[in-house]
């Protein structure tokens, strides 16, 4: 049952109208809207600013009653298909704006507005206005509409791919690295049983957080711990030829990250900066906090070109696609060769708070 609705949450393309950002952007199209009618009607008897303030007064109505009631109904409309959510919209918006023509043209025969000479600034005829506003409120709904069932749709592409490609990291355990530690394994099992027995423990854990469906997000704290089981693996194979060496003292351990987040750049580091090199290499894990900004920077030392291997780039794109959808234009992600090292960047922004993800 939560499966299933999970699946029509996903249906639901609507915008949060419950935000202050939502509430900001209606008012920025109202008036924009009402300042396009005004130029477009140029009424000489009222003038362009007194038609502008007239529109902009009463389309905000609409806007902020239609965005107040949308945000009031968000549970139930949840629960309905994107055609019964469409037409329940175009229903309330209709009589929202239904609703406030009534008021308008009522405001209008009051003796208020008729001793303060106001009366022209009113639709003197309710049958016309009410209609024509609810017809020209349909036209301009559903068009809002499809944009938000289009940019919905395109997002869910998105993180579809996003997604795929994950399933697919996730999958890409290098077989010369199960083979090896199975090898390193097996010796060990002879000559020092109890270390043979935690990196079993290791593996287990390396291979349960590669492949689990519930690691999306997760704290950085998490992160760093596979990061360091797949370092510890690899010690047992490489020995002193490898060493990393961790600068985080900085970070804050329960940001919310992207899960295989480090990891991957810790492998890809090894594979392609140490293990080639006969007498091994130094891996750099580099992190600090400064103006909100999470800043970590992976490097490791290329000292002969013809030994390094040029590498699946799947990784790296995954880790700048994922950061992108989590954190939009705020994250960060640059890799490249800079004399001897090469260095990879990711900086993101200091999030503790799941929701705020999506805020």
């Amino acid at each position: 049952m939560k499966q299933d609705a999970a699946e029509d949450t996903k249906d639901y393309y609507l915008p949060d109208f419950c935000t202050s950002r939502a509430a900001l952007a209606i008012v920025l199209i109202v008036e924009l809207t009402a300042f396009v009618l005004a130029l477009a009607s140029w009424n000489r008897e009222l003038g362009f600013w007194r038609d502008l303030s007239r529109l902009s007064l009463f389309l905000i109505w609409i806007g902020l009653m239609g965005a107040a009631l949308l945000c009031w109904l968000n549970r139930w409309l949840r629960r309905m298909s994107a055609a019964q959510v469409s037409a329940a919209v175009l229903a309330i918006i209709t009589g929202v704006v239904g609703f406030v023509s009534a008021i308008a043209w009522a405001a209008g025969q009051t003796q208020f507005a008729e001793d303060f000479g106001i009366t022209p600034l009113f639709p003197q005829e309710l049958r016309g206005f009410g209609l024509r506003n609810m017809a020209i409120s349909i036209v301009i709904t559903a068009l809002a509409l499809r944009y938000f069932y289009v940019a919905h749709e395109w997002q869910r592409n998105v993180e579809m791919q996003a997604r795929a490609r994950v399933h697919a990291l996730q999958a890409r355990i290098r077989p010369h690295f199960l083979f090896n530690s199975m090898n390193t394994i097996a010796s060990l099992t002879r000559s020092d049983p109890a270390q043979a027995e935690q990196a079993v423990q290791d593996l287990a854990d390396l291979f349960r957080a590669n492949l689990s469906e519930k690691r999306n997000t997760i704290t950085l704290e998490q992160e760093l711990e596979v990061a360091r089981i797949y370092q510890r693996i690899e010690e047992l194979r490489l020995g002193n030829r490898l060493q990393v060496v961790w600068n985080i003292g900085q970070l804050p351990m329960q940001a919310i990250v992207p899960g295989l987040l480090l990891q991957p750049l810790l492998e890809n580091a090894i594979y392609h900066g140490v293990e080639p090199q006969p007498n091994g290499g130094v891996v750099t894990v580099t992190g600090e906090l400064a103006g909100g900004l999470i800043t970590i920077v992976v490097r490791n030392g290329v000292v002969d070109r013809q030994t390094d291997r040029e590498g699946n780039k799947l990784a790296l794109a995954n880790i700048r696609e994922r950061l992108a959808l989590m954190y939009g234009e705020r994250a960060l992600v640059k890799a490249g060769r800079f004399e001897q090292e090469y260095i990879v960047t990711l900086r993101f922004p200091h999030v503790e708070d799941r929701a705020r993800l999506t805020a």
